[in-house]
């Protein structure tokens, strides 16, 4: 099978780790993967650098009818089974490339409801199907006019050989570098520093947790708009002894393998590409019920859930899992086992299910 995956992003995030993951797997699975993006963006360079053959397309915006041209130009002269759209960008140039190819998909990764002038004709009717990584945005796309029948659920996946849990050594050297004292409790978020992250809950926690005369250590990765906001915020709060802002990282294991509990205070979010990832690495974890992160943690379980936007109820989280190793422990073996479930074969293969099945219902009409 021939697949290209369109993501004109310039960052590098959740989403492109699940572009590269799945064209690489399908590379290994013995079909021909390839990838249009930006020559100047995250993706380019990192699959150039798998050996992954790129194309390249910048998309402005998604009114960008040049970008679209060129993409019906580029399908006119390359024929492919399945062009497989990645982001809102890309998913906006959908109508050029009508009748190119086998089958157009998209997948869908945000939890909000898309806008509802829009979202029938670029859902229903200018691609083929529709993947879904959770029931949280396969809801939020129904409530904004996307037709339930035509929305496959694809969860993330995670490589669960790269992220594992750490070897003692692995995990006192991964210490170490943070500057962590034996006993110290670190805890870590790894996201966009942006408002629907809800990082500004993790800072009003940890100032409660510091009210109760209970200090840890908080680690935060990445970069956004929000950056200016959240330092000012953790100044204001006398918190710059306990949290570091360490800037976007291309690889969060060796934050994962440093920390005791991993939060994810997200107010929206489709599933969480960091949460699978820290939970592969056996780390307990603390989450929103938001999108869809509340299907997949078990609460108590491997994880505790609480609600968006709760700074009480996140401190709350927070004192009592620093506060129990033995409750720690029991939900990172949980955790190792629930994040192994999304691996990138797993997605994968339900990609290419869905492929297939697109594939088989538009030549249908054809052989009857």
């Amino acid at each position: 099978m021939r697949v290209i995956g369109v993501d004109p992003e310039l960052g590098f995030a959740g989403g492109e780790s699940q572009v590269l993951g799945l064209t690489l797997e399908l590379i290994r699975l013995g079909h021909e993967a390839q990838l249009l993006c930006d020559p100047g963006g995250g993706l380019w360079q990192r699959a150039q650098a798998a050996g992954v053959r790129c194309h390249a397309l910048k998309i402005r915006n998604a009114m960008d009818c040049f970008a679209g041209i060129r993409l019906r130009g580029f399908l006119s002269r390359n024929h492919f089974d399945v062009v497989h759209f990645h982001t809102s960008r890309a998913h906006s140039m959908a109508p050029f490339a009508a009748g190119l190819a086998g089958a157009l998909i998209v997948t869908r990764r945000m939890d909000y409801v898309p806008n509802r002038l829009f979202a029938p004709l670029l859902y229903n009717r200018a691609v083929d199907a529709v993947a879904a990584i959770s029931r949280g945005v396969a809801d939020a796309m129904v409530a904004g006019g996307v037709c339930a029948r035509r929305i496959t659920i694809i969860p993330s996946g995670v490589d669960c050989v790269h992220f594992a849990p750490p070897a003692a050594h692995q995990r006192d050297l991964a210490r170490r570098q943070l500057g962590l004292e034996p006993g110290q409790i670190a805890v870590g978020a790894v996201g966009a520093l942006e408002p629907r992250k809800g990082h500004r809950f993790l800072l009003d926690a940890l100032a409660l947790l510091r009210a109760r005369h209970r200090e840890i250590r908080a680690f935060i990765a990445g970069a956004g708009s929000q950056r200016a906001a959240l330092l000012d915020q953790t100044n204001r709060l006398n918190l710059g002894q306990t949290v570091r802002f360490m800037g976007s990282i291309a690889d969060p294991r060796a934050l994962f393998w440093a920390l005791d509990i991993f939060v994810q205070p997200s107010l929206k979010e489709g599933l969480g590409v960091a949460l699978l990832e820290a939970m592969a690495c056996g780390l307990p974890v603390i989450a929103s019920r938001a999108g869809g992160m509340a299907e997949m943690i078990d609460h108590g379980g491997d994880g505790i859930l609480v609600d968006a936007a709760d700074s009480e109820a996140l401190a709350t989280a927070l004192e009592e899992l620093s506060a129990s190793p033995a409750i720690r422990d029991s939900m990172a073996a949980c955790a190792r086992i629930k994040g192994q479930s999304f691996s990138m074969q797993s997605m994968a293969r339900g990609t290419l299910a869905l492929y297939q099945s697109t594939l088989e219902r538009k030549l249908r009409p054809c052989a009857a």
